[in-house]
């Protein structure tokens, strides 16, 4: 698989080129937006992970522009004061977002994650494993192979993150989880995020499906405790 980095931040760049090298990627780095473009312009990577804010062309515009010819997997890393540019970019097209600081392990597995739906997306067979299996829980429908979700039958587009808050909520209809196991869920040992984290990720979860379903009310929110999956 060969893929892109493009990061203004040439300790992140070499740290995050050495991991995914380690782990039998290909990959090309690029300093500022630009450069990256012209390279695209000439040969697309499998997938790419982009900073927001980069010299010469930034995150957004280097999207944008990708956009108009590709759909390949795009992976923002964002820092904690991008949260708008966050929501900006997802609307644009980017597939998830992983902030600033992380770690390697949580980035590979992001990667992993796309690109075996892209995989099943192009028809590749991909090994099932419990954790990949269909779930269908009343009107949900979830494919982890194919990244897919669906409410009454319609498509609901959601990140890596999302998807995985989602499923392990899902996984067991009436069982509480508590904002440390969505954690860990969504993240891993290396990286502390606090409660209002997942309460976002939450919150912008419902607001997805609430377009599809004005009425979706299928994630119950117990206050202090955590969160539940009813089944409808």
């Amino acid at each position: 698989m060969g893929n892109a980095g493009v990061d203004d931040d040439r300790n992140i760049l070499t740290s995050v080129a050495m991991t995914l090298e380690a782990e039998g990627f290909e990959v090309e780095t690029y300093n500022d937006g630009q450069q990256a473009f012209d390279a695209f312009s000439k040969k697309l990577p499998d997938m790419a992970v982009l900073d927001i804010k980069m010299p010469r062309m930034d995150g957004m515009d280097l999207l944008q522009r990708l956009r108009q010819k590709s759909q390949m997997p795009v992976i923002f890393l964002t820092s904690k004061d991008d949260e708008i540019d966050e929501v900006l970019g997802l609307r644009m097209g980017a597939d998830d977002y992983v902030k600033k600081p992380f770690s390697q392990r949580l980035l590979v597995e992001r990667i992993r994650a796309l690109l075996r739906r892209q995989d099943a997306q192009n028809g590749e067979v991909v090994a099932e494993t419990e954790e990949t299996k269909v779930i269908e829980r009343g009107y949900l429908r979830m494919d982890p192979l194919r990244h897919a979700v669906s409410w009454k039958g319609q498509d609901v587009s959601l990140t890596v993150t999302e998807f995985l808050l989602l499923q392990a909520l899902a996984q067991r209809p009436g069982f509480v989880k508590s904002r440390d196991q969505l954690m860990d869920v969504a993240y891993d040992d290396q990286v502390y995020v606090d409660d209002r984290t997942i309460d976002s990720h939450i919150k912008r979860l419902r607001k997805k499906l609430r377009v599809v379903d004005a009425e979706f009310s299928a994630i119950e929110t117990l206050y202090g405790i955590g969160y539940r999956y009813n089944e409808e």
